[in-house]
């Protein structure tokens, strides 16, 4: 079969041609359709989980994918031949990864049916981003009307916050870096945004909300910006980043909750992402369609944080 893979560790992603992977009790043979580039992707080619997790090489890439199951193996239960299921494919070892034509995927990992209104393609978008945007609203407590400052709006991530703090009457404001973004993440449900070329955030804010926002979500900044947005935020209130880089001791000077979020998903998290998207209340930002021929070029401009919406591979 096709996949897009490493030899070692830190080496650069390329297409091979690899054997099919065997069926194993408890497992699914899935025919991958679609899967969705993440940064935690290539994170995991870089050895981020080296001495956590077993690897085998060659590593296949890949993490969220929607696909049909071919096969189940003895002891399945969840799932049947013939079932379209979407979700977060890892596993140890990690190497047999969504990137490719076929995979194996426990039946315990983090699956379930794919959702009825939208296709594949849409599907394999949503796992990581979704369930990372509907933990962070959650943990941020925040509630109807308050004031949501979201830095990275435009990602994957940001774009699922967007429609998830919307739908809870949540004030957005989102910082953009041009008018395409703006319309975007309008579009969305941001209710304000906020263009950090024209001038700063912490400028742009202070002027309009001198007392303060009720929350910061930050999916973008270093260790230097994410102290100077949590600045931005009233005393009591929550500053949450996904790329750790808060300062505990920072945020307590300044009598904020929060911090450094890790999203722990659950078949419950996606389920309720399924029902969000099936009811028509949740759009799934779908920015590039690509082949597993280019891939390795998508990699690159994830790692220099260029992309828009979610990239998604067509298998």
């Amino acid at each position: 079969m096709k996949a897009v893979a490493v030899s070692k560790f830190k080496d650069a992603p390329e297409v091979m041609e690899l054997p099919t992977p065997v069926l194993r009790p408890g497992t699914l043979l899935i025919r991958v359709v679609a899967a969705g580039i993440n940064p935690f992707d290539w994170k995991l080619i870089d050895g981020i989980m080296d001495g956590h997790m077993q690897h085998q090489f060659p590593l296949i890439m890949g993490n969220d994918a929607a696909g049909t199951v071919e096969a189940v193996g003895e002891g399945v239960t969840r799932f049947k031949a013939g079932d379209n299921v979407y979700g977060q494919f890892i596993h140890s070892p990690i190497g047999e990864g969504a990137y490719a034509e076929y995979a194996i995927v426990p039946e315990k990992a983090l699956i379930s049916r794919t959702p009825k209104k939208v296709s594949m393609l849409e599907a394999a978008a949503i796992p990581t981003a979704g369930m990372t945007a509907q933990q962070l609203i959650e943990k941020s407590g925040l509630k109807h009307e308050q004031i949501l400052l979201l830095v990275g709006a435009t990602g994957g991530v940001g774009s699922f916050v967007i429609q998830l703090a919307a739908m809870q009457g949540i004030y957005v404001i989102a910082t953009v870096s041009d008018e395409e973004g703006a319309e975007r993440v309008t579009k969305l449900g941001a209710k304000e945004t906020i263009n950090y070329k024209k001038l700063s955030v912490e400028q742009q804010i202070k002027t309009k909300y001198p007392d303060g926002v009720d929350g910061l979500i930050d999916v973008a900044s270093n260790p230097d910006g994410f102290k100077a947005m949590s600045g931005l935020v009233k005393k009591g209130g929550v500053a949450l980043t996904i790329t750790f880089v808060a300062d505990d001791n920072d945020l307590k000077e300044k009598g904020l909750t929060g911090g450094n979020f890790e999203m722990k998903g659950t078949v419950a998290t996606l389920d309720a992402l399924t029902d969000a998207v099936d009811s028509g209340m949740l759009r799934v930002p779908v920015e590039q369609v690509i082949s597993l021929e280019e891939v390795p070029e998508a990699i690159a401009l994830s790692r220099q944080a260029k992309g828009k919406g979610k990239t998604v591979i067509k298998i």
